[in-house]
């Protein structure tokens, strides 16, 4: 059970949040629990969703969104996030079981992901202290500097949502992945 509620319904969640719940429910066909307990804060599920939507028009494809998601959950073991990247990386970003294990070692099977997954991997694990080295691999692997400005935006945005999962223990709506598997 989450740590801080959870509105049950779209209803039941404040009523500032809940047309931006009902976008949520017409594109993914639910409004996931993530989203619902952000929407105690009208403000916060705001903010979210409009970096996730702007980030969305980037130029990051989104097969390698999902990467840097699945590798920044990892390294946090927000399980919560794991299980949702998984599920949607596969479903969505079609990415197959062995891709989906390399991105949570923070690589891929692709060799230009690869280099995002391991920068956004350094970004997080170094909280932005990243070496000239670390940098000069990414925009030696092709990124642009707007790319990269975007896989450090993608980290904040994970980290964020890593870490209110795991402030509040939300509940998993997903098929459960953890972190130890």
């Amino acid at each position: 059970m989450s740590r801080i509620p959870t509105p049950p319904t779209i209803e039941t969640a404040p009523p500032a949040a809940q047309p931006l719940l009902q976008a949520i429910k017409r594109q993914l066909g639910v409004a996931p629990n993530l989203f619902r307990l952000v929407a105690n804060s009208p403000a916060a599920l705001e903010g979210y969703l409009g970096l996730s939507a702007a980030l969305a028009e980037g130029e990051l494809p989104p097969a390698t969104r999902e990467r840097i998601a699945l590798a920044v959950a990892q390294i946090n073991g927000c399980d919560y996030c794991l299980s949702a990247h998984t599920y949607l990386g596969r479903h969505i970003a079609k990415l197959d079981d062995a891709e989906i294990v390399a991105n949570r070692q923070a690589s891929s099977t692709d060799d230009k992901a690869a280099a995002a997954v391991r920068f956004a991997a350094q970004v997080t694990e170094h909280r932005g202290a990243v070496s000239d080295e670390e940098l000069e691999a990414v925009k030696a692997a092709g990124y642009t500097d707007a790319q990269i400005v975007e896989i450090v935006q993608h980290v904040a945005l994970n980290v964020w949502t890593n870490y209110i999962n795991i402030v509040a223990q939300t509940e998993i709506d997903f098929p459960v992945v953890t972190a130890h598997q």
